[in-house]
């Protein structure tokens, strides 16, 4: 397919810390609940950071999933669009993956890229310090509304969006199948087995220090 034609919708963050995670959740959600033909690549980013920029430029419309800090009510979504996202993004950095590709966004447009759309759907997080933690429940309820969001931006674009017949919890494609939402929540050990504010070891290193 011509690159001039081509479509993102990518989700950023961080698996491991509970509502960072939002954006990948999001986007494997879209993959799973919708079919929009060649037309649209959906992508899980995660903290790729400058891996990101070959598939940055190669898209002319870009539509991203990510927890946001907007200071406002957990759970609460709110869009930026097209040159307020660079900016927004460097404004109020909430992790190292949002610094990550607030870099990535000034690289794609220092070399050139010169995209028609670009689109950010974020939710404000609740909680980032659970460390193997999933989305907390007012994040998660946020989750059809962000989608709905995408759905109706890619319509506007003149997308066919059909939601696929049989729902499906495969998203390999998206990432590994140990990371699948339901396999991960389901497979988390209790508070009292795994510590959750970090890796002890390298915590209680620092404190030596």
């Amino acid at each position: 397919m011509d690159s001039d034609k081509t479509i993102l919708v990518l989700g950023i963050g961080n698996l491991l810390w509970a509502d960072e995670g939002f954006g990948v959740r999001a986007a494997e959600e879209f993959d799973r609940r919708y079919d929009c033909g060649e037309a649209v690549t959906v992508m899980d980013g995660g903290t790729q950071g400058v891996y990101l920029l070959p598939h940055i430029q190669d898209c002319r419309t870009l539509i991203l999933f990510d927890a946001i800090d907007y200071g406002l009510a957990p759970g609460t979504l709110k869009v930026i669009e097209d040159g307020n996202v660079p900016a927004f993004m460097g404004a109020k950095k909430m992790s190292l993956h949002q610094t990550g590709f607030q870099e990535v966004l000034a690289s794609a447009l220092l070399l050139g890229w010169e995209p028609e759309r670009i689109l950010l759907i974020g939710v404000q997080p609740e909680e980032i310090e659970d460390y193997g933690g999933s989305l907390r429940p007012v994040v998660a309820a946020a989750m059809d509304g962000a989608l709905a969001v995408a759905v109706a931006e890619l319509e506007r674009l003149g997308v066919t969006v059909r939601p696929r017949q049989a729902a499906t919890v495969d998203t390999s494609g998206l990432g590994p199948s140990p990371l699948d939402r339901r396999a991960y929540e389901d497979g988390r050990p209790s508070e009292d087995e795994a510590f959750r504010k970090g890796d002890i070891r390298v915590l209680a290193m620092l404190g030596e220090g």
